[in-house]
């Protein structure tokens, strides 16, 4: 589209959506009234020119969704409908298309014209700074906090009564089964972990990245193991013990505050790492493999539940998730996962891609974020449960999509005489008790 002196407003700001996810499918409604785009595509409403101004000072996906944050910018009709059909064109999660100088001085000359030029906006107050070295324990912990802890009701209204914040496991559609719920679909998937394992009474399991200890709970009632888990979150520890002791497994669950580069005993028969590693970051992923190698005992199963990247060049630039949502967060490509685990030490016995399954999972935590909206942001912040609402939507479209995965990779420590305890069958230790 080009940019003349009588490009309205809407025109103006459909231009500057192109330019942050390229060939944008939807309709523009601006602030003064004016519209552009197809008439039949769903709605993004601007209600100021503060909007305009975060996009032509960050004409990405954090410009987009700072205003979105702020407000500023709306969808009329369905989150996850809007982008779905951006992604039907060609959207990425973190395009960056780069103007031409005529484009931007045109562009430029219109948003003066409009009265959207001038200083850059401050970000929301939702916006997450840490400082600090990069993965330094202290700056680590600061960056899981900005996230987890949020607060435990929040996180209840989003992610159900199971309180796990991973992918789940669906084993049945909805047309098939529509009394299969997320609880289900949950209790399916730290089952599946459980199988992978090869859990059995007596044995000693460390849950790396533990949350509200729903893993550890499962394992130690299901499958009578002692269960240490560990996580950054002060309120998931102490919302995770209060589980604990509920039901009774205070003597097989033990949940602390701890990094798991401070851990200093091993033995474990197993370590289960559901929805850790990411966090870790690849100039340390090395010494995360070597770490888990170190606390197995030989014969000893990890199993690591990790997003991956998808192949090539990653983000140059500050992006929304990284600004609002995981800061400092790392996704490696499986690739990579792989030979780091190898390198360790490690002996890969299983790969499964589960990407379908987190699309769904995170369609029923925005369905649950919708329903339970008024108390969310009682309990934060509008803006708070607006970045919520973004990135799970966005998410969801990228793993539905193929722009992000995710994989459970089953691994053991190799013994002295290469004998382990696996079943040579797959079917054996992934069929359902």
């Amino acid at each position: 589209m080009s940019i003349s002196r009588t490009t309205t407003s809407a025109d103006l700001l459909l231009r500057m959506l192109e330019s942050a996810i390229g060939s944008s499918p939807l309709r523009v409604r601006a602030w003064d009234g004016s519209e552009a785009g197809p008439a039949d595509g769903p709605v993004l409403v601007v209600r100021s020119r503060r909007a305009l101004r975060r996009m032509l000072w960050r004409p990405d996906d954090l410009g987009m969704g700072r205003a979105y944050v702020a407000g500023e910018v709306d969808v009329d009709g369905d989150l996850l409908d809007a982008l779905a059909a951006a992604a039907d064109v060609g959207l990425t999660l973190h395009h960056r298309a780069e103007l031409s100088l005529r484009d931007r001085a045109a562009l430029l000359g219109r948003a003066a014209r409009v009265g959207a030029v001038g200083p850059a906006p401050a970000p929301p107050p939702e916006e997450v700074v840490v400082a600090g070295r990069r993965h330094s324990r202290s700056r680590d912990r600061a960056a899981v906090s900005s996230h987890y802890d949020v607060g435990n009701e929040f996180y209840r209204h989003i992610l159900g009564p199971s309180m796990v914040y991973s992918c789940a496991y669906w084993r049945d559609e909805p047309e098939h089964d529509r009394n299969y719920t997320l609880e289900d679909a949950q209790r399916d998937k730290l089952d599946l972990v459980c199988r992978k394992l090869g859990l059995r009474p007596g044995m000693r399991v460390l849950d790396v990245g533990c949350g509200w200890g729903s893993f550890a709970q499962h394992a130690a009632a299901e499958y009578g193991v002692d269960v240490l888990g560990i996580t950054l979150s002060e309120q998931q520890v102490r919302a995770g013990r209060e589980r604990i002791a509920a039901v009774g497994l205070a003597d097989h669950v033990q949940l602390r505050l701890q990094d798991w580069r401070t851990l200093d005993e091993g033995g474990f028969d197993a370590i289960a790492s559901i929805g850790m590693a990411e966090h870790v970051g690849r100039e340390h992923y090395d010494h995360y493999c070597a770490a888990m190698l170190a606390l197995l005992r030989p014969g000893g199963r990890l199993l690591n539940h990790q997003i991956a990247a998808t192949p090539g060049p990653q983000p140059g630039h500050r992006t929304f998730i990284d600004a609002y949502v995981f800061p400092d967060g790392d996704l490696l490509p499986l690739a990579m996962v792989i030979d780091k685990l190898e390198l360790a030490g490690f002996e890969v016995r299983d790969v499964q891609c589960l990407r379908e399954h987190y699309g769904r999972t995170l369609r029923a935590w925005v369905r649950n974020l919708e329903r339970h909206w008024d108390e969310c942001v009682r309990l934060t912040s509008p803006g708070r449960a607006r970045v919520w609402h973004l990135y799970m939507a966005l998410s969801a479209i990228g793993f539905e999509r193929g722009l992000l995965r995710v994989n459970q990779t089953l691994t053991v420590r190799p013994t002295a005489d290469g004998v382990v305890d696996i079943p040579p069958v797959r079917e054996r230790w992934l069929t359902p008790r």
